[in-house]
Order: structure tokens, then sequence, then C-alpha cells
């Protein structure tokens, strides 16, 4: 009984191992080869990357209204170019290397890029360090004609300080010693007019007497 099983087991092994041999001697070579690589493209791989959104500078409410635009990072070294008026959005190109200048695209002027006061504006998105103009020759300092500023000027008169006397020294009171005048004798009026009386009546009785 063992060998019977023995020998059905070599047998159906031995058919198995015939198909194995006889399907892979029938299929051809370069079906096996070229199967791993029919896969691989025989083209350029396309990347896919991402648009990067654009910044924009949007202009700020303010007092006047509207923002100078110049043509550098300066407001000393750069002239006024143009304006934008508040609540404006324009594209913005990059910023200084302080950070306080903003590169916007301001088409109409040379180069069609201007600058503004970042503090003046609010930046949407990422901007990128960008290389100022060069700093141009300071201008000149505009002379005054001295004819037309006399005009201008006023002469404010002169006015005097009151001016204060000193006081006088004041000097210690001296006491003053009134001395007791001598009294006159003099005699009454009254006396004196009769005695003369007398002397008239007197006179007048000897007149008569010696008249007789």
């Amino acid at each position: 009984m063992q060998n019977r099983s023995y020998r059905s087991f070599c047998f159906f092994s031995g058919i198995l191992i015939l198909v194995l041999i006889f399907h892979f001697w029938l299929i051809p070579a370069s079906h096996v080869i070229a199967a791993p690589f029919a896969q691989i493209p025989t083209g350029s791989i396309p990347t896919v990357t991402s648009t990067p959104t654009a910044a924009t500078a949007y202009v700020l409410d303010n007092e006047q209204g509207y923002v100078n635009v110049r043509a550098g990072p300066s407001s000393v070294y750069f002239e006024i170019v143009g304006v934008l008026v508040e609540k404006t959005t324009v594209p913005a190109l990059g910023r200084s290397p302080g950070g306080d200048w903003i590169l916007i695209a301001y088409p109409g002027v040379p180069g069609g890029v201007a600058w503004v006061w970042s503090d003046l504006v609010e930046i949407k998105g990422v901007l990128s360090v960008v290389e100022p103009p060069p700093t141009p020759t300071l201008r000149l300092t505009p002379t005054i004609d001295p004819t037309l500023a006399a005009q201008f000027l006023v002469e404010i008169p002169a006015t005097r300080l009151p001016t204060f006397s000193p006081a006088p020294t004041m000097l210690p009171a001296t006491p003053v010693i009134v001395q007791p005048q001598a009294v006159t004798e003099r005699l009454p009026i009254g006396l004196v007019i009769i005695a003369l009386a007398v002397v008239g009546i007197f006179g007048t009785l000897i007149s008569i007497l010696q008249g007789r």
C-alpha cells in the first residue's frame, strides 16, 4: 500500500515538473526581458509646480487721501514721479534692504517701476529684497533773490523798555531843636494913642493961654 502511494506521488510530481519545463520553454525570451521595461516612459517626465501668488501693495487711508511715489527709495535723493490714491492696489515687486520702501509696478515712468514708503501700504504676499537704484547727486539748493526776499521782510521797531530810577537814599532824620526866642517887650498901641492925645490937648491949652 505504501509503495503504491509513493509511486503515485512520484508520478504526479514528474508530470508537474514536465508542465513547468514545457511552459517556460515555449514562452519567448523577448517577452520575459521586455516586460520589466514596458512601464518606463521614453519621453521627459513633466514636473508639476504651483504658481506663486503675485504680491500686492494696498494703499492705506491717510489724511491727504494719496501717497507719493518716488523714483527711488529715499525722500531726499529721489524726486516724486507720481501718486497713488488711497484704497488702490498695485503689484508689489520687492522691498529695499532695510524694508522701509516697497518697489511697485508703476507704468508711465522710466523702467515702469517706482518706490513707495512701506508704512503707507499693506503688503499681501512675500517680497524679496531688491537692489535699489544708484543714489543720484544731491540737488543744488535754490538761491533766493535778495530783492524778492526784501519785499517780505517786516522790520519790527525796537520797543524801549521802561527805565526805573533808583530811589533816593534815605538819611536818618535829624531832630530839630527849637530854641525859644526872646520875647521883645512892646508898648500897647492903645497906650501910645492916649499919650499922643494928651500931648495934643496939652499943646492946645498952651496955645489958647498964650493967645489971651
